[in-house]
């Protein structure tokens, strides 16, 4: 099978297509043949050496979107030819931008009937951290006040819609140029963040959901009322923000997003209701998956960027 695959850790100029043996399904697993898969942030950070796998050669991608080729022992859920959408397990199961890829059978759920395989390939790890962290972590609540940052990323665009489905008010950081695309997905005030101090604009809010840590996760803690939650997906925070946080009756939580079919499974929901749409802003062919990550890099992304495999 095609692959993208690297040797050493770096630029983008380090990911080399390659051939490598297609997988085989083990027990409880399915192999899925990928149509289309997206590109994440953690994806070009791996990449570059960071985060959680450190193993070479590495082929990347958790996202994936697919057609069911074989299934392993004692597999139930499906079978060849279904198509599904999911993520393999975030973040030893890495392999997804490749022309075939293994997970556990319950990583997957169906793929709704009227989501073409680019969009679902761009929805699972930003969708399920984004649900994870409001409603698994944060428990957000009908009439609760939301602030997003970076709103109109891959995981702030989803969780918008998110927050909104669960009845919240949702506040959003975004740079001018994106408003209109963030209120039409429901988004009821917006910050520019450019010109704009959020701390002083946003009021007292019940949640944060932190996609860019350093300062902005410090100062966000001052925004939360007393009892208010936290989330971040990139950082605990450090020591004096851990204090902070009990000095002001906040909770600070860090989150790894999981593969999870209960979420998959609402994720899915949120989709078929029409409640939950992926923005996918360019498609790359696998052969390019060097140039998408350049382009993930600019930070100039709105929603999701994606790979097309078959």
């Amino acid at each position: 099978m095609r692959a993208i695959s690297q040797d050493v850790h770096g630029g983008p100029e380090v990911l080399k297509e390659t051939g490598l043996p297609r997988p085989e399904p083990g027990p409880g697993q399915v192999l899925i043949a990928v149509h289309a898969a997206g590109v994440n942030p953690t994806d070009w950070k791996h990449r570059a050496g960071g985060r959680f796998v450190h193993r070479l050669p590495l082929v990347l991608g958790w996202d994936v979107s697919g057609v069911v080729a074989a299934v392993g022992f004692g597999v139930t859920l499906f079978e060849p030819g279904d198509e599904v959408f999911g993520m393999v397990p975030y973040p030893h199961g890495v392999g997804t931008h490749a022309e075939y890829v293994t997970g556990p059978a319950r990583a997957f759920v169906r793929k709704p009937a009227g989501l073409d395989h680019v969009r679902a390939g761009a929805l699972p790890l930003a969708a399920l951290t984004a649900y994870q962290a409001l409603v698994d972590t944060a428990d957000v609540r009908p009439g609760q006040r939301v602030l997003i940052h970076a709103a109109a990323g891959g995981v702030g665009h989803l969780a918008v819609q998110i927050a909104k489905a669960r009845g919240a008010y949702v506040i959003g950081t975004a740079s001018a140029g994106k408003h209109e695309f963030l209120r039409g997905l429901g988004a009821d005030e917006l910050i520019d963040y450019r010109s704009t101090d959020f701390a002083e604009a946003a009021g007292e809010v019940d949640v944060v959901l932190d996609t860019l840590a350093g300062e902005t996760l410090t100062r966000s803690l001052g925004v939360l009322r007393k009892g208010g939650t936290l989330v971040s997906i990139l950082s605990g925070g450090t020591p004096e923000d851990v204090a902070k946080a009990a000095e002001l009756g906040v909770g600070l939580k860090a989150m790894v997003v999981e593969a999870d079919h209960a979420s998959m499974r609402a994720v899915a929901g949120l989709v078929e209701e029409g409640a939950l749409r992926v923005h996918v802003d360019r498609t790359f062919p696998l052969a390019d998956a060097a140039a998408a990550h350049a382009a993930g890099e600019t930070g100039r992304t709105t929603g999701k960027l994606v790979l097309t495999v078959r």
